[in-house]
């Protein structure tokens, strides 16, 4: 019995963010769109997850105040050459999504506009093999909101890259989306105690204007 009381005890630990140093610079962040692609959000693909479109008004509403504001957006797209290997990833998932394939481009809704970067990657990570780090820099950014999909897999892994890059990284909750519900919460929650503040489109919203 004692044992189950120290564990509820663990359970019920929180970590105010009053506590922390971490806050929110909107004039120092940049909006990330991740892999909103039609991979994972056309209905015709045999990735897609209905969750994945449900997020879109709300990454719309952001992309509009970041525009409005004149504030870095950075949109990623999960895509590899003809010539690259899949690696792990595609041992893993026995799948595999190319550049050159239509399904790998961002949905219509959310297209950049020709000024804004996107970045293609090979793995769960934007950071990885890719130039995001120096544009960050360049821009001048130490703040990261992070949307898109999928929350446990390449906006997780993402977020913590950030994180052990030295940007504060805060996450958007209902901008992000898994194709199970428990896939996002276990995510929100181990990276809530370790890697990012969790904040909502409404919230980030009130702040910038």
């Amino acid at each position: 019995m004692l044992m189950r009381s120290n564990q509820k005890q663990t359970e019920k630990k929180e970590h105010p963010i009053q506590n922390r140093k971490t806050v929110f610079g909107p004039q120092t962040s940049a909006l990330f769109v991740i892999d909103m692609q039609q991979f994972f959000c056309k209905p015709s693909s045999h990735a897609y997850f209905k969750d994945s479109t449900k997020i879109i008004p709300n990454i719309q509403n952001l992309m509009t105040v970041y525009r409005q504001q004149s504030l870095p957006i950075i949109f990623t797209r999960y895509a590899l050459l003809r010539t690259e290997s899949p690696g792990s990833m595609g041992r893993w998932w026995n799948d595999v999504l190319y550049d050159d394939d239509d399904f790998s481009n961002i949905i219509a809704p959310l297209q950049p506009l020709p000024n804004e970067p996107v970045i293609r990657k090979t793995q769960y990570s934007a950071f990885f093999k890719t130039d995001l780090d120096q544009i960050l820099k360049k821009l001048k950014v130490s703040n990261i909101l992070i949307t898109g999909v999928l929350t446990h897999l390449c906006c997780e892994t993402t977020a913590r890259d950030a994180f052990m890059r030295n940007y504060d990284v805060f996450f958007v909750t209902d901008a992000t989306a898994s194709d199970e519900q428990v896939f996002h919460d276990a995510s929100l929650r181990n990276l809530s105690d370790g890697f990012t503040t969790l904040v909502t489109t409404k919230e980030v919203i009130s702040w910038i204007k």
